[in-house]
């Protein structure tokens, strides 16, 4: 396990791959390097982020909510704990 300084690489199929921000979730993340991913709530209750996840695994600094299934996160909670591969909506 890391710091909250750690910078995780976070691969986004089809989009390319970047690190993550420091202290930001991995939705503050995307949307730093121009990736738009629909939201509503940015704070786990509605769901509309819900992203696949492919490979890695992920912290939530908030408990989410939302209903998501078990291969998917809520990015706007949530920070990567290791790299991460994700698919965008």
């Amino acid at each position: 396990m890391c710091d909250k300084e750690c910078a995780f690489m976070i691969v986004v199929k089809s989009h390319g791959e970047f690190r993550q921000q420091t202290r930001k979730t991995i939705l503050e993340s995307l949307e730093v390097n121009n990736l738009e991913v629909h939201t509503s709530c940015r704070e786990g209750f509605c769901g509309a982020c819900r992203t696949k996840l492919n490979k890695g695994s992920v912290k939530y600094i908030t408990e989410p909510l939302a209903y998501f299934e078990d291969d998917e996160i809520l990015p706007c909670c949530c920070v990567a704990t290791s790299d991460i591969e994700i698919e965008l909506s």
